[in-house]
């Protein structure tokens, strides 16, 4: 009889490789990998050869990366989102995509269940499963890491390391360096081991060779760089004067602000399951990518809808980071936030300089911004009347006043007891 058959989410990582062998040993089933390219760069290398060797009975590679960079990526930064006022939400954002090709991958070859190499204590498996029940409610999710027969035989990575040698499966996490990373198109993180003490100094020059898409600061180039960004809709669709697609602007802008030290955080995030994680990330492109939008927006935007969509921009955040891109609310958001970007367009520069992306002047043939209003000289449209301020003043004075009169009887009523 034909075994049953299970798409594993496959990254060839220390976590993955393991549950490939548990999986096809303890289910006897073939196990069929799923890699998305989302610009993982050489770790995509021997890939295929490795699944195949560790046990997988057909493995898929699939190049997503500019339906990443179109769809996901683009989208995302249209809407502003920015999770605890500092991470980009690179990870976050590539588990939907993910989810999406493995649903497809599973109903095209008939398999019971997608897996993944999720821990049960972070954000992934609950990114993974609602992103997949969002699209294909009926395919069955196996989460090893939640499983007591796992845990029992890996309490940690120590004992999967020492697994992995001893079934000759090379991997790249070591006990000497066992953080874990994540890559993709829009940065890298970096978690778990030495980074669990937050008051470990990852930016320490003992610690540079961690990092791989940026130099520091303190290394970048000494003369600044000018860059143009030119939108179009909301979407950046040149740099320099040059047409690129999505997919295109990222990898430029990466090499750019990589260049020049931009894009690092280090922080202490709340997970959605609850707990505090140290995170640290370097998104040199989308950084520089997430900054000039805003800047096209400040001069493009109207206030009243700028303040609409920046007042959702945290739930819009918290929904991509706890996986809920494919749920309605998002999508209902989403069709505000594209409605919002009618106006973006026109061109921003920007210098580049150690760490820093600093305003060089915007441009708009839909500027919402006229000198001959704003100017403190006379105004010759005579649209505003200095004099009518004073009527606005009194009128939005008005609550103020009737606040602070009944406060002050307060207080004499109190004296006077």
């Amino acid at each position: 009889m034909a075994k049953d058959k299970i798409v594993l989410a496959y990254s060839g990582g220390l976590d993955t490789s393991i549950i490939l062998k548990w999986l096809k040993e303890t289910y006897d089933a073939e196990i069929i990998t799923f890699t998305a390219d989302i610009g993982q760069a050489d770790e995509l290398d021997g890939l295929e050869e490795k699944a195949l060797a560790t046990g997988a009975s057909k493995v898929y590679i699939d190049d997503l990366r500019a339906e990443f960079a179109e769809d996901f990526i683009y989208p995302m930064f249209q809407a502003g989102a920015l999770y605890e006022g500092q991470y980009l939400l690179g990870t976050s954002i590539a588990r939907p995509l993910i989810a999406k090709r493995m649903v497809e991958i599973a109903r095209a070859e008939g398999a019971i269940a997608i897996a993944h190499g999720a821990t049960g204590k972070g954000n992934d498996q609950v990114r993974f499963e609602l992103n997949a029940a969002a699209l294909a409610p009926e395919i069955q999710v196996i989460a090893p890491w939640r499983l007591e027969k796992f845990r029992e035989d890996f309490p940690g990575r120590a004992e999967m390391i020492a697994y992995a040698e001893s079934h000759g499966i090379p991997v790249t996490a070591s006990a000497a360096k066992p953080y874990s990373t994540d890559r993709n198109l829009l940065h890298i993180s970096y978690e778990s081991g030495v980074l669990e003490d937050p008051d470990f100094d990852a930016s320490a020059e003992s610690n540079k060779d961690m990092f791989v898409l940026s130099v520091s600061p303190e290394d970048a180039p000494d003369q600044p760089e000018m860059l143009e960004l030119q939108f179009e809709k909301g979407n950046c669709i040149a740099l320099n004067g040059q047409s690129m697609t999505p997919l295109e602007v990222m990898e430029k802008l990466n090499e750019l602000g990589g260049k020049h030290g931009i894009g690092r955080v280090d922080m202490v995030e709340n997970r959605f399951v609850g707990m505090k994680s140290r995170g640290v990330y370097e998104t040199p492109g989308g950084t520089i990518l997430f900054t000039a939008h805003r800047k096209m927006e400040s001069l493009t935007m109207d206030r009243e809808v700028m303040s609409l969509r920046d007042s959702l921009i945290t739930r819009y955040a918290n929904l991509v980071y706890n996986g809920f891109w494919f749920a309605p609310e998002r999508l209902a958001l989403q069709a505000l936030v594209t409605e919002s970007q009618k106006n973006i367009t026109g061109t921003v520069k920007v210098k580049l300089y150690k760490g820093n992306i600093i305003a060089a002047g915007l441009s708009s043939p839909v500027s919402l911004y006229n000198p001959d209003i704003a100017t403190m000289e006379a105004d010759p449209t005579n649209a505003y009347d200095q004099g009518d301020a004073a009527g606005f003043i009194q009128l939005n004075a008005l609550r103020l006043k009737v606040n602070a009169g009944v406060q002050q009887a307060a207080a004499q009523a109190k004296q006077g007891v």
